[in-house]
């Protein structure tokens, strides 16, 4: 997954809590509850991360969880549709998200971790299908993946060495 280093002051960022799961572990004097937050962070123009919070309170696991999302924001590529500009198969895990380019007026068809995704993400028009695992934490992840290896008709005119018409068609 290429990663870019944000600096997350930048951005106006919104956050979502996907998941919360009570995990225990049982030790000699009984068992020890904690709670993980998986919380996906963005500014709704290009900028997504998500992030993975353990604490014993509730509250403390979503802001590690938060402050874990910034650290690890990633930019995308869109097209003028606020679609992706490309078909492409995010894969994390188990977990396979099938990302499609939607025509303006399309919105978000997505189930509900990748549709967080794209939401902060901000794009407007796309559609999606969560094949294999449906484990949050990994459609989310393979969500991310997916958006993050799309590359631009430009990067890949400038790659091949040819115009960009010639790519696109």
């Amino acid at each position: 997954m290429r990663r870019t280093i944000i600096d997350p002051s930048q951005f106006e960022l919104t956050d979502k809590v996907v998941t919360i799961k009570r995990v225990t572990k049982t030790v000699k004097g009984g068992r020890n509850i904690r709670f993980t937050a998986l919380v996906v962070v963005g500014d709704g123009n290009g900028h997504v991360g998500a992030g993975l919070g353990k604490a014993v309170e509730i509250p403390e696991a979503i802001r590690k969880g938060k402050e874990d999302a910034t650290k690890h924001l990633i930019e995308i590529v869109r097209d003028e549709n606020d679609s992706i500009p490309h078909d492409f198969l995010g894969e994390f895990g188990s977990s396979s998200v099938l990302l499609k380019k939607a025509p303006e007026g399309t919105g978000i068809i997505a189930g509900g971790p990748a549709r967080i995704v794209c939401e902060l993400a901000g794009i407007k028009n796309i559609r999606t299908k969560s094949l294999g695992s449906n484990n949050k934490q990994n459609v989310v992840l393979a969500t991310l993946t997916g958006l993050s290896q799309l590359k631009a008709p430009e990067e890949v005119a400038k790659n091949r060495g040819k115009s960009v018409d010639e790519v696109i068609a």
